[in-house]
């Protein structure tokens, strides 16, 4: 337990402060569930609406993100079934995970969490979740036809490789016509990122109590569209991108996007 911290957060609830990445794995002040259902799973399942619903969660983490899409899940009749997907490289914190104090709200799931952590799947009528214990950059570009991606890893700051422009166009390849990204972050350099890989960004819907985040999508949303174009001749921010972030060690699959 010694790279890990237990923290409380804002609602209550728990998280855990990573001494490697210096960082909490969400945000104190708001809460880790209010977080997830606030800043991901209520803003993603108002505005998609399909009878089945393939999400990708980056990165596990906790298991919040996606425990908390379960909770929610349940009251949505109309959702036929939900397929998950997510990658998380840590198998130190997947091993915790068992004993982890999560919220009443999401006890009920510990089997669920202990059957993931084991078996890397979980299955039934309405849901299925696959973990990969592993390197997001190479698990995304397996997959298709994603409709909501959870774009929750730690910040650019401490995991920069999950927010370069070239890591945002894998994304925006694998996801269907009509999907749409959440994310915590509001940072400029992100927002641009999304922009430039063929997103539109919008403001995320404000809840109190918890500080907004950011939507993308391939489509048109009914959201407040922010102008990117004029952010971009205002703005100085720069656009990460993979040859200023990656180790020369780090096996980074390579990109078919040669724009």
């Amino acid at each position: 337990m010694m790279d890990y911290e237990l923290r409380q957060t804002g609602d209550g609830s728990y998280t855990l402060y990573s001494t490697s990445f210096d960082e909490c794995y969400h945000s104190v002040k708001d809460g880790a569930l209010r977080e997830a259902l606030y800043k991901h799973v209520l803003p993603a399942f108002d505005l998609v609406q399909k009878g089945k619903v393939r999400i990708l969660d980056i990165c596990f983490g906790l298991g919040i993100n996606t425990l908390a899409t379960l909770y929610w899940l349940e009251r949505l009749p109309q959702i036929e079934r939900v397929e998950i997907f997510s990658p998380e490289m840590d198998r130190e914190l997947l091993n915790l995970l068992p004993t982890f104090p999560y919220p009443q709200e999401l006890a009920p799931y510990r089997p669920l969490i202990e059957e993931l952590v084991t078996t890397g799947s979980y299955g039934d009528g309405r849901v299925s979740i696959e973990l990969f214990k592993g390197d997001a950059r190479e698990y995304v570009r397996g997959l298709e036809a994603i409709d909501i991606v959870y774009q929750d890893p730690f910040s650019p700051k401490r995991n920069p490789i999950l927010w370069t422009l070239e890591f945002f166009r894998d994304l925006h390849r694998i996801m269907d016509d009509s999907g749409i990204l959440t994310t915590y972050s509001v940072a400029t350099p992100v927002r641009l990122g999304l922009y430039e890989a063929g997103f539109s960004i919008y403001e995320a819907p404000k809840k109190i109590g918890v500080r907004p985040g950011t939507i993308a999508s391939k489509g048109p949303l009914p959201l407040n569209q922010i102008d990117m174009e004029a952010k971009r001749r205002r703005s100085s921010a720069k656009v990460l991108r993979d040859d200023e972030v990656v180790d020369p060690t780090y096996n980074l699959p390579r990109s078919n996007d040669q724009t």
